[in-house]
């Protein structure tokens, strides 16, 4: 780690109990103004905090002496509820991941009256410059979320979900999103877990895709993903399989797999057998959906959509109308995933046909990280960040 520059005050001689009187005093002259500015100085507190602690870490006095137990120790001599150890840490890496926000946390910080928790506040040393470049250049394009837009728009509990991302850019496309689409930090935490990122990387309609996801609420549930990342499945795109290892690869990864699919979903059966006309049909998956209270079949193919594959889904879907519905159940949603499919002959096969009947497509790799960039610049621009 690159030797760092404390943005807000440095003491001269810094030692572990000049480290937890300033962390103490920057937590009591925050929690000390008006309630309605809490979220925001909240974050201002971890982020100074963080400071504090990197700081400490590289030129502390007596740093040697406490080593790896720092954060524990300065847990238990702080006694503050809240600032336990795994916070302690969390703000460390808040401070190391967002060094862009050092001008602003001081300036916020200087703005309050302090004069009973004295925060230490002079000369901005240009912290965090040295770390912000690596926050993602695309030729002269910056991917940082401007410090004001960041500490006013999103609350530290936003932030924290995000700080579990390694990747820069892939932090800052949560951000964007998050900001324009006004989320919950539940429906946040849910873009995460079903890699939003990456499924907009792979969409070749990507403004649709989040489109479906700003809508929020009970209808972000209903939507089928044009395209599934199934990159957990670890099969290779260039090695041939077939559509029983394909399954079973699902099997083997059954919870990653009902997490990329959404919301809701519970396996209820693979190859689950049924009768039509006294011959026997075998159906790749059956999952239900307690959100939307109904089946979910799942048809899985190794290459590309042909027509026939609709038919057969189709089938599936009239029979479990016929046969497997019970009481309170709304009619099944049938999902055929396939490698590849043309979106005319989706659109002419479909017409006619059962409207919860979808044909999606699933990648095995993660897209091309510049694909990603073209599309972030273009979200940049548009929001006129």
């Amino acid at each position: 780690m690159n030797k760092r520059v404390s943005p807000i005050g440095k003491a001269d001689g810094t030692t572990f109990e000049n480290l937890a009187e300033r962390v103490k005093n920057v937590h009591n002259a925050t929690s000390s103004v008006a309630k309605g500015a809490v979220n925001q100085l909240l974050t201002i507190r971890n982020w100074a905090i963080g400071c504090y602690i990197v700081e400490y870490e590289q030129e502390g006095s007596d740093r040697a002496k406490y080593g790896v137990r720092l954060l524990q120790n300065l847990a238990d001599k702080l006694s503050i509820k809240g600032l336990d150890r795994s916070m302690l840490n969390i703000c460390r890496l808040f401070y190391i991941r967002y060094p862009q926000i050092c001008a602003t946390v001081s300036h916020k910080l200087q703005m309050i009256d302090n004069s009973k928790y004295p925060i230490s506040t002079q000369s901005l040393n240009n912290v965090g410059k040295e770390r912000s470049n690596e926050i993602c250049d695309s030729v002269n394009h910056k991917f940082m979320t401007p410090p004001e837009i960041l500490l006013t728009h999103l609350s530290f509990t936003h932030i924290r979900e995000i700080l579990s991302i390694d990747d820069p850019m892939e932090r800052f496309f949560y951000e964007l999103e998050c900001i324009k689409g006004t989320w919950s930090v539940r429906e946040l935490r849910r873009q995460i877990d079903t890699k939003l990122y990456f499924r907009s990387g792979i969409s070749k309609k990507p403004e649709l895709l989040l489109q479906r996801v700003e809508k929020g609420g009970a209808d972000a549930v209903l939507s089928v993903k044009d395209a599934y990342t199934l990159d957990f499945l670890d099969l290779n795109a260039k090695d041939e399989f077939s559509e029983t290892e394909l399954e079973q690869a699902i099997m083997n990864h059954l919870q990653e797999f009902l997490l990329e699919m959404g919301k809701g979903f519970c396996f209820e059966a693979r190859q689950k057998r049924i009768i039509i006309d006294d011959e026997y049909y075998f159906i790749d998956l059956v999952l239900y959906n307690r959100l939307l209270h109904c089946n979910v079949i799942v048809e899985l193919k190794v290459g590309k959509f042909h027509i026939e594959h609709a038919a057969q889904l189709n089938a599936y879907i009239s029979y479990f109308k016929d046969c497997e519905m019970v009481d309170g159940d709304n009619p099944p949603i049938g999902i055929l995933l396939c490698t590849e499919k043309g979106p005319k002959m989706v659109q002419y096969v479909l017409n006619g046909m059962d409207e919860k009947l979808f044909v999606s497509t699933y990648k095995l790799q993660l897209p091309d990280k510049q694909q990603l960039e073209n599309f972030l610049i273009k979200e940049v621009k548009e929001m006129g960040l």
